[in-house]
């Protein structure tokens, strides 16, 4: 069977995170809308820069643009779906599964003011727990990461320490720790050190069946990670007073909701916007969320969808 017409052919690039929703939704539209998409898991920078130069027809980002970067590349920007980050760790004697932690006490962990895992300030939270004088052993990422972006954004939300002296991005001054490249990295790293301790996508520690800490939420529940508790916090995300369509997913509030969620954004350009790329996002946006359910992302609400697509730029303006 022919492929279809050049024009239902789309490329995109950028978020490793995004790629296999992309992946499966691709799957999907070439079967049902002769879309074939040509996705490039190259990272959100590289993704960014790619859509600012019109190599791609979408670029896809962790990190959300600015208004005045949206403005001055002339790019629509649009939520596609939600993640977790996970905190995992390597304690031998101690089942990780039942640890529990706080956004202060990580944040003391990461900046080099909690040393030891039987530090009073772990031991506070894990009662009947009998941790080991083991020194902690944080591992970050060593690459510009979206997923580091999201989870220095937390630690700067719940910790003002950590946000005076180190703050969000993609790439942080780390105090201390060791750096590894990826999810894989960053897991084989915390594997293989005792004591170690480090934050990976859900998806991937699911993935991987490495276990997981259970985090204090804002209302001072321990959450475990789960789809429950992802769609409990993104029920409670200020979703009406979202601009430029991005929304605060970091510690919503929810009673049951997982306190370190993210949502992965697309760019398209306003000046000049296949048509194809419209149907292949509106194909994934309102027939996708099983797949997306199927590779542990969370779907966007109904109504957010529809204002992505009612908002969308005409393909024909130039």
């Amino acid at each position: 069977m022919a492929q279809a017409a050049s024009a239902d052919e789309i490329t995109g690039a950028g978020s490793s995170f995004a790629a296999p929703i992309y992946g499966a939704w691709g799957e999907a539209v070439k079967a049902s809308h002769h879309i074939f998409v040509n996705y490039q898991s190259v990272g959100s920078g590289a993704g960014v820069n790619q859509i600012l130069a019109r190599t791609v027809d979408f670029g896809a980002t962790d990190k959300p643009l600015e208004p005045a970067s949206l403005a001055a590349g002339h790019l629509y920007q649009f939520p596609s779906v939600m993640g977790a980050i996970v905190i995992i760790a390597h304690l031998p004697g101690v089942d990780v599964s039942r640890l529990r932690l706080d956004g202060p006490t990580l944040a003391g962990i990461f900046d080099g003011s909690i040393l030891d895992w039987d530090d009073p300030r772990i031991k506070r939270l894990n009662p009947g727990v009998n941790l080991p004088e083991t020194s902690v052993a944080p591992l970050h990422r060593a690459d510009a990461s979206g997923t580091s972006f999201v989870f220095t954004a937390y630690l700067s939300k719940v910790s003002p320490a950590w946000k005076r002296g180190i703050g969000a991005g993609a790439s942080v001054a780390w105090p201390g720790g060791a750096g590894a490249r990826g999810n894989d990295g960053v897991a084989a790293g915390v594997r293989q050190t005792d004591g170690g301790i480090g934050y990976v996508e859900y998806a991937y520690a699911k993935q991987n069946h490495l276990p997981v800490v259970a985090l204090a939420n804002r209302t001072g529940a321990f959450i475990k990670p789960d789809m429950a508790s992802f769609e409990a916090a993104a029920r409670a995300a200020p979703w009406q007073r979202a601009k430029g369509n991005v929304v605060d997913l970091l510690d919503t509030g929810g009673a049951n909701g997982w306190p370190i969620m993210s949502a992965t954004y697309v760019l398209v350009p306003r000046d000049h916007v296949k048509e194809a790329v419209r149907r292949f996002f509106a194909a994934g946006l309102m027939e996708g969320d099983a797949e997306a359910r199927g590779l542990d992302y969370v779907p966007l609400p109904q109504s957010v969808k529809s204002r992505i697509l009612a908002e969308w730029p005409d393909p024909a303006r130039r």
